[in-house]
């Protein structure tokens, strides 16, 4: 006697909160379609669907094109703005290590020590008198 066996879907499905969420990423500029597809493991086909089902920009009758030279040039662009980063935070690596030279020559030669020396007690200068 064989048993009532329910075949299994082999579909997925998705909410629709799921749905719009990668429709309002896609929309913001956030990730293109390909990367939402990698990200979510959800075929391309079905996010173009939805977005021309959720998006608030699409009306019937136009098409979505999604030009690849825009997300190379968003590539391009943060790649530039690492570099500049990079190159401040060298800058910014470079005084350190002079101002720490300086003190250690005003330290030899002058003897005046510009690091903070935990033992000293904290001033007062601050605090209100109090009344006489």
């Amino acid at each position: 006697m064989r048993a009532n066996l329910k075949t299994i879907r082999k579909q997925r499905v998705y909410s629709e909160e799921f749905k719009r969420r990668l429709v309002s990423d896609f929309e913001s500029g956030k990730f293109s379609v390909p990367q939402l597809e990698k990200l979510h493991k959800v075929s391309n086909v079905s996010i173009y669907k939805w977005i021309y089902k959720y998006s608030t920009f699409n009306e019937k009758g136009f098409r979505v094109v999604e030009m690849k030279d825009s997300s190379n040039e968003k590539v391009k662009e943060l790649q530039q703005k690492i570099k500049d980063l990079e190159r401040v935070v060298g800058q910014k690596q470079i005084m350190i290590d002079y101002l720490e030279t300086m003190m250690e020559v005003a330290k030899e030669e002058l003897d005046i020590d510009i690091k903070k020396n935990f033992s000293t007690p904290q001033s007062i200068g601050s605090k209100k008198n109090p009344k006489r």
